[in-house]
């Protein structure tokens, strides 16, 4: 992909293509993080933890908090009962 630097106001600036924007995950108002070292500018999406909610809805909103889990088998010395 190239992308040509126009003038935008006071500032300059590239289009992406919603295509590009989608392939890499980055959404209209997203911050990216910047990093510009030996010539090259990179744009990353920063680490978020999910919340909640996106959490339980990977999982259909269905979140069993109540009843029991199975820990596999007893290891070392500890005691289930």
């Amino acid at each position: 992909m190239q992308a040509q630097v126009k003038p935008w106001g006071n500032s300059q600036g590239i289009r992406i293509s919603k295509d590009d924007l989608q392939k890499a995950n980055i959404a209209i108002d997203d911050i990216l993080d910047v990093q510009i070292s030996d010539g090259m500018i990179v744009l990353m999406k920063p680490f978020r933890h999910k919340t909640l909610e996106e959490r339980a809805a990977e999982f259909g909103g269905q979140l069993d908090l109540d009843g029991e889990y199975d820990w596999g088998e007893q290891m070392g010395r500890e005691v289930w009962e």
